[in-house]
């Protein structure tokens, strides 16, 4: 089969390797119908986050059609039609029972400390081979998979796989409540679907950051008011909009990819080199919002940081009294009712889809993508032929 497979920082490669075959009685076989590229996938190509393996396959969103299935997988049969949470969760373990899928005990084969398990990843989440492939080995298959409804095309059922529910449960993180004025500090795919989910919860107004004028676009469109941070100080803008108290709820939706000083709207060759080196002090957005948000206020960071990113504002954090909640997405926990919300006609996740891209053209796209090109803000791609 094809598939995009990482070789080293700024080399992926459209390859053909062996197709997947079932390891566990809990495994499953998917045929990918759609798959999409994310922000987190150029971390890896940046060399952002370390312990990329050569070798593992790119990708952790995708839909699909149910190819096989082991013997202990009695939720799901050959030709079910379904939607891959991105994290992997076994679904037994007491964090699973708990809603808290993103950390798991049995699912990392690094043991129940070593954290979130999810596909395409580097060496400390498993690895697990990713989603942008012709065919995918899915884990623990009757936890990890979510039917859909034949009314939920794949153009929106891909944004469900991560974008959609990591951007609710950010806006979760942040304890967004009806009346409430928000910031979300990038307007990337992630940040797009927490502005979606902050209306949602009822946010009477939503503020939102970022220097890419197309993504800004996107946000106004939602309704938010917006700053482009490269034009004015936001901390700065936001004090005035709001009469010197700030937001109420704040929302980190970029991660270390905005160190000190941002880096953003580089397109001088690819990949965009970023690699984080230890003390290059807080990330930009975090000290933003820290500064910015309301006392007794709260933050939600959903964007990715590394292990070795240790600076934090906690100082001026402290003394403002806020509330400081962040995590990996425990996607299986939101996703059967943000397929609901979809059926029921309450978001339409494809707003947020700009681009959709053969998987033959792949690497042009993650191009495109990492560079910021105008109208490559979320890329879905499709296998060349999708067997009947």
């Amino acid at each position: 089969m094809k598939a995009v497979v990482y070789h080293g920082i700024g080399d992926i490669r459209l390859d053909r390797v062996s197709d997947p075959a079932l390891q566990a009685p809990s495994d499953a076989i998917l045929r990918i119908t759609a798959s999409a590229i994310c922000g987190t996938d150029l971390h890896f190509v940046r060399g952002t986050m370390p312990d990329m393996q050569p070798g593992t396959i790119m990708g952790h969103e995708a839909v699909g059609i149910v190819e096989e299935v082991g013997k202990d997988v009695r939720n799901f049969r050959r030709g079910d039609r379904v939607v891959v949470p991105s994290t992997i969760a076994c679904g037994y373990c007491s964090y699973c029972r708990s809603g808290y899928q993103a950390q798991c005990d049995n699912s990392n084969p690094h043991g129940p400390q070593a954290g979130t398990a999810f596909f395409g990843g580097p060496k400390s989440t498993g690895p697990f081979d990713g989603l942008q492939a012709e065919y995918a080995r899915i884990p623990y298959a009757a936890a990890n998979l979510v039917k859909l409804p034949d009314d939920i095309d794949d153009d929106s059922a891909v944004m469900l796989s991560d974008i959609f529910p990591t951007g609710y449960f950010g806006a979760e993180m942040a304890e967004i409540t009806a009346g409430d004025t928000v910031v979300v500090y990038g307007c990337g795919p992630v940040g797009l679907f927490a502005i979606a989910s902050a209306r949602l919860k009822g946010a009477d107004r939503i503020i939102a950051v970022d220097c890419v004028p197309d993504r800004l676009e996107m946000a106004r469109a939602q309704g938010a008011e917006v700053i482009d941070f490269t034009q004015d100080d936001p901390v700065e803008v936001i004090n005035g909009l709001t009469g010197g108290i700030g937001p109420d709820r704040a929302i980190d939706a970029v991660g270390i990819d905005a160190i000190k000083p941002p880096t953003i709207g580089n397109n001088s060759g690819w990949p965009e080199q970023r690699q984080w080196v230890p003390g290059d002090g807080p990330s930009q957005v975090l000290q933003w919002c820290v500064e910015s948000v309301a006392k007794a206020g709260t933050v939600g960071i959903i964007g990715v940081y590394p292990d070795d990113a240790k600076d934090f504002p906690i100082g001026m954090a402290m003394n403002k009294n806020l509330t400081i909640k962040m995590g990996n997405c425990n996607h299986r926990r939101y996703l059967p009712g943000l397929v609901d919300l979809v059926r029921s006609g309450a978001i339409e996740p494809t707003d947020i889809l700009t681009k959709i891209a053969p998987l033959s053209s792949v690497i042009e796209a993650y191009k495109n993508f990492d560079r910021r090109e105008a109208g490559w803000v979320k890329v879905k791609l499709e296998p060349e032929t999708v067997p009947a």
